[in-house]
């Protein structure tokens, strides 16, 4: 009986390395479980990479449309400036009077496809960001199933081991 303690702990501090080392996976192939593994964290790298790119998406569509929105605003500033320029001026300056109208049309016709472009930009970076949150949300499930099957092959390696150990002991 004495002699039966110390082997018995020698096996269970054998087998506990063995667990804490990995090399038992569900079905006991060492090959399998490295081979899930290396799935798990080509999954992974490919999942991060792809949420990497749509991030960067979305700050290129951020960027351009505020770069955009810079330019509404300088083209708003000039606007303003010409109006002003309108209201100075006396009715004996027709002429002047119609150039500048003629320059606040142009502007006009420049502010409507920036504006138009930034409607579309902004319905990208919405589309993006949508794209981004429905990764985001494809992300949380794969990591929940991710837990429950480490989960799940942890129950399966522990059964193993008792029956394991009842078997060692049946033995004995």
């Amino acid at each position: 009986m004495a002699t039966q303690k110390p082997v018995l702990e020698q096996q269970q501090s054998q087998m506990l390395r063995v667990k804490n080392s990995g090399l038992i996976s569900i079905n006991g192939s060492p090959v399998m479980e490295d081979r899930e593994e290396e799935m798990t964290r080509s999954a992974l790298s490919a999942f991060r990479a792809k949420e990497e790119e749509i991030e960067r998406k979305t700050m290129e569509v951020k960027e351009k449309v505020q770069a955009q929105l810079g330019r509404v605003e300088e083209e708003t500033k000039r606007l303003a400036e010409i109006r002003e320029e309108l209201h100075a001026l006396a009715d004996p300056m027709r002429k002047e009077v119609a150039i500048v109208r003629k320059r606040i049309d142009i502007v006009n016709k420049d502010l409507k496809p920036l504006g138009l472009t930034c409607q579309k930009k902004e319905k990208e970076y919405k589309e993006a960001l949508d794209a981004f949150n429905e990764k985001n949300r494809e992300k949380t499930q794969l990591l929940t199933k991710l837990m429950e099957l480490v989960s799940e092959s942890e129950k399966v390696r522990m059964k193993k081991l008792e029956e394991l150990s009842k078997n060692i002991d049946t033995l004995h």
